[in-house]
């Protein structure tokens, strides 16, 4: 049974995985002449002690970047991922990066934090506690390309590196048709993306 997260907005992208770095590569010199900037993220992932969180398909994450904004704090739940598109519930925060790191070092402090997204975990889910998943390092580089926000991914588990290309678009299926036509026409290998990064990384292996 879904329960949904009161005010949160439905989050729809494209996401399209490259097979390997040589892909990634090729991708990234094309869309060179579009470059908007590159971040490097940390992601970490926390349950309620009595795994609250996860028992009724949501998630919560911390994510720390050397971009604005530096600290932000996301709720997710009921995620659903289907050719290619992927539709989530998405609640954010931005989080002073001091406060996000002594929450990341010692989750119980998470109980006491001023954040809204944190209040309302804690409400709606009933958490009584907070504990680390760990999580995954991601190199993300961001272009403008006919009229889409292109987000290409390096993410490096401890288990191996995933590619993918992120796009969240209003109109999805337009937003695919013109990313496949370009892989396509480029000679780029890829396919649909079938499951999240969170998910990749609680099942502990490349998909």
């Amino acid at each position: 049974m879904s329960h949904p997260i009161s005010k949160a907005l439905m989050e729809v992208e494209v996401k399209l995985r490259l097979p390997d770095a040589a892909a990634h590569g090729q991708v990234t010199a094309l869309l060179a002449p579009f470059h908007l900037g590159t971040h490097r993220q940390e992601n970490l992932f926390f349950d309620g002690s009595k795994s609250e969180l996860s028992a009724r398909r949501a998630a919560l994450r911390l994510r720390f970047s050397d971009r604005s904004p530096l600290c932000a704090v996301t709720l997710k739940a009921n995620a659903v991922l289907v050719d290619g598109v992927s539709r989530v519930e998405e609640d954010e925060e931005e989080l002073d990066p001091a406060v996000g790191r002594a929450c990341a070092a010692e989750p119980e402090k998470m109980m006491a934090a001023e954040s809204r997204v944190l209040r309302r975990v804690r409400e709606e889910f009933g958490v009584l506690g907070f504990v680390g998943m760990g999580g995954f390092g991601n190199v993300r580089d961001v272009y403008d390309w006919k009229g889409l926000k292109l987000e290409v991914d390096e993410t490096k588990y401890e288990f191996g590196t995933c590619y993918e290309i992120e796009c969240e678009s209003a109109d999805p299926d337009g937003a695919k048709e013109k990313l496949e036509e370009f892989l396509k026409e480029n000679g780029v290998r890829y396919s649909y993306s079938k499951v999240s990064k969170f998910a990749t990384f609680r099942a502990g292996k490349l998909p």
